[in-house]
């Protein structure tokens, strides 16, 4: 059928046959890779993996010999409602509650399709770097309304048949702390939703805020994703109040913090009391770099601190930490291009990691966020998920983090969405 790249296109039109990807090297084994065929079958599942795997009638063979498999990516924390605003969202301090206050007057004016149209975008850029799942935390307050999580509640349905799209419902507290406002609402907000959100550290209330949304999940049977003290403040510390709701609403396993910044303003031995809980009631954490980076410690005149939570000792204690993209060019964070891999390299870069953990890095990037949302038999290069894949030309898994593809293709629910390659001079491409 000609060369890897018509072969793969074939997947782009049609699932009518069977496919063999044979020689594959696959991310996840101990030593970073291991040798094994991938059969999809005609529902877009990955039907069997293994060496040498027998043909089957009508089966298409793609030969993939030399080409690295990964799982598609899993960005577990965006705010798809807000992507693409920065034009219109100015935040001149450049901190946290300049852009909480940009955002605000935005979403007053931004429709469903506005909004429907910049996430789209975005998801689009996401999925042609290799992403397949993404977590959303969208606002719901006085501000806002339902038109986010009304909007991407659509777009979770018309992109189903390539991508895992999650939906945060993320009841922000409204300037006034009207908590009377989100009691009354947040069920039907969780109704549109697959978690529940908040973040308590801006609230007047946190104890009684934190009640709201934790019963509300409990009410729903919905896991928890707080943005949990997205700052570098000691004395403003909700941790240990979240964590005795985690116990008392019996939501072990299914409660994650995002951020939580003030880890790494702690000192160690109160950090460590901390993540040693969080480790005992299984819950689960998500650092992102880029905001963090860009928004904390600007008040700070002296080697500001990198505003990042305690990265290498949560992965390293054996938490379940993923890392994510979190804002995507908006006044929370102006850049971004929705590359796992990008914030794969900050997240080794910034959270103090070490150059033998790339593969660890990898798995903040893929098993780990998918296990935190709960993806279950439908993740992985396993039988009986879906076969969302990234096939590149990178050697291993640390090569794939710390410089990327030349080429790459992304399979989305087996069919091929994405085809990228780097285009050498003619005098660097062909051998002297």
């Amino acid at each position: 059928m000609g060369t890897v790249g018509d072969q793969l296109s074939f997947l782009a039109a049609n699932r009518e046959r069977p496919v063999l990807l044979a020689g594959a090297r696959i991310t996840g084994a101990g030593d970073g890779t291991e040798q094994a065929d991938i059969l999809i079958g005609t529902d877009g599942r990955i039907a069997a993996v293994g060496p040498d795997l027998a043909p089957q009638p009508d089966m298409v063979r793609v030969d993939v010999s030399g080409m690295l498999i990964s799982p598609g990516f899993v960005d577990m924390h965006q705010h798809l409602d807000k992507t693409g605003v920065l034009r219109f969202t100015p935040n001149p301090s450049g901190t946290l509650q300049g852009a909480r206050e940009a955002f605000a007057a935005y979403a007053r004016t931004a429709g469903p399709e506005d909004i429907t149209l910049r996430a789209s975008r975005t998801m689009a850029r996401c999925l042609s770097r290799g992403t397949t799942a993404i977590r959303s935390h969208v606002n719901v307050d006085k501000d806002a309304g339902f038109n986010g999580i009304e909007a991407l509640a659509r777009l979770r349905e018309a992109w189903a048949d390539r991508m895992t799209l999650q939906l945060v419902a993320f009841m922000t507290p409204h300037p006034g702390q009207d908590l009377d406002w989100l009691t009354a609402n947040v069920d039907q907000a969780v109704g549109f939703a697959d978690a529940v959100g908040g973040t308590p550290a801006v609230s007047e209330d946190p104890g009684r805020y934190m009640d709201i949304l934790f019963e509300a999940a409990v009410r729903a049977g919905k896991p928890i994703d707080l943005h949990l003290d997205e700052h570098l403040d000691p004395g403003n510390l909700n941790m240990h109040a979240a964590l005795d709701r985690v116990e008392r609403f019996g939501m072990q396993g299914r409660t994650v913090f995002s951020h939580v910044s003030v880890l790494s303003a702690l000192e160690p031995e109160a950090a460590r009391t901390i993540m040693e809980r969080m480790i005992e009631l299984d819950v689960g954490a998500v650092t992102l770099p880029a905001a963090n980076l860009y928004l904390q410690a600007r008040d700070r005149t002296k080697l500001p601190p990198r505003g990042l939570t305690r990265v290498a000792e949560l992965l390293r204690g054996g938490a379940g930490i993923a890392t994510a993209s979190d804002n995507i060019q908006d006044p929370f964070v102006p850049t971004g291009t929705g590359d796992m891999l990008e914030i794969a390299r900050w997240t080794l870069l910034a959270g103090n990691l070490m150059a033998d953990e790339l593969r660890d890095v990898h798995r903040m990037v893929t098993d780990i966020p998918a296990r935190l949302m709960g993806l279950g038999e439908d993740y992985g290069i396993r039988p009986g998920a879906w076969a969302d894949l990234v096939l590149t030309d990178c050697e291993d898994t640390d090569t794939l983090v710390a410089g990327g593809p030349m080429q790459a293709r992304v399979l989305a629910r087996g069919r091929l969405v994405s085809e990228t390659a780097t285009v050498l001079p003619r005098a660097l491409a062909e051998p002297a």
